[in-house]
């Protein structure tokens, strides 16, 4: 199936216009994925005062991973200086960085689903619900430029339930053109699973965990990947052209190689490249 490119630069994190939110807002704590603890709108030890993160090319030496996985959607830039006009949270007050904070919690969800109903108008098998797809997408669109006081009492569990109903639809379509009968995984345990050259074309791997799963060299064309954990998973000269719903983060928590194939909205990771050396 022909992959489409729709433009999704503005759902992506620009750090360079933000004023480290997610750095600020979001808790951690010391596991394999932090070094330390660190309580919500508490700013990292390594934030710096130009809002930049002083080990960032270092983050995964450092014992911090998990922030090499995280993406805000854009919704950063998008609260930093629309919803807040550009109003640092160290020059205002603790109420206001505090409604900085939570507004960045709610955008960041929209964000995730604006990124998420792009992907699906880029299926052209899903064109029957393209035009309720386009009707969602606009209205998050508008809630995401809410004011804070309208973000903070916005339900987004029911716009989240909307979209699913219509991805989960475009992604049977979809997968509807893929030859053979495929299996529906949804939310399946495959955590460590040997799926080595397994054909997994056209599957449903929807919330499916797949954490340190082998999958080198595995089929996964045309695959729903919507919300599958898929941390410390080998997908080394794997196939995931046109996987569906294949985010960032996703990729960014596995590992690969350089004969792994990506949809053209994923970025290599780079350490992928360094793990090859």
């Amino acid at each position: 199936m022909p992959e489409q490119t729709s433009d999704r630069s503005r759902l992506r994190g620009d750090c360079s216009r933000c004023f480290g939110l997610c750095c600020v807002a979001l808790p951690f704590t010391a596991s394999a994925d932090f070094a330390v603890t660190k309580p919500a709108g508490t700013p990292c030890r390594n934030l710096g005062g130009d809002h930049r993160c002083g080990i960032h090319a270092e983050l995964r030496q450092r014992g911090f991973p998990g922030c090499t996985v995280y993406d805000c959607f854009g919704a950063g830039q998008r609260v930093s200086q629309v919803t807040f006009g550009g109003q640092d949270w160290r020059t205002g007050s603790p109420q206001q960085a505090r409604r900085m904070f939570d507004a960045f919690a709610v955008v960041r969800q929209l964000h995730e689903l604006l990124w998420y109903l792009t992907a699906a108008l880029d299926l052209p098998a899903a064109r029957p619900v393209h035009p309720e797809l386009k009707a969602l997408l606009g209205t998050v669109e508008a809630l995401a430029v809410g004011t804070p006081g309208e973000l903070a009492v916005l339900d987004v569990a029911a716009h989240r339930q909307e979209a699913d109903v219509l991805l989960l639809r475009a992604s049977e379509l979809a997968r509807a053109g893929v030859r053979g009968r495929r299996k529906d995984r949804r939310g399946a345990d495959l955590m460590g699973a040997r799926l080595s050259g397994a054909d997994l074309r056209g599957v449903s791997l929807r919330g499916a965990y797949l954490i340190a799963a082998d999958l080198t060299g595995a089929d996964l064309r045309d695959t729903d990947l919507i919300g599958a954990d898929l941390r410390d998973a080998d997908l080394s000269d794997a196939d995931l052209t046109g996987a569906f719903f294949l985010t960032q983060p996703q990729a960014d928590a596995a590992r690969g190689s350089a004969g792994t194939r990506l949809p053209a909205s994923v970025t290599r990771p780079v350490h992928w490249a360094a793990a090859a050396r």
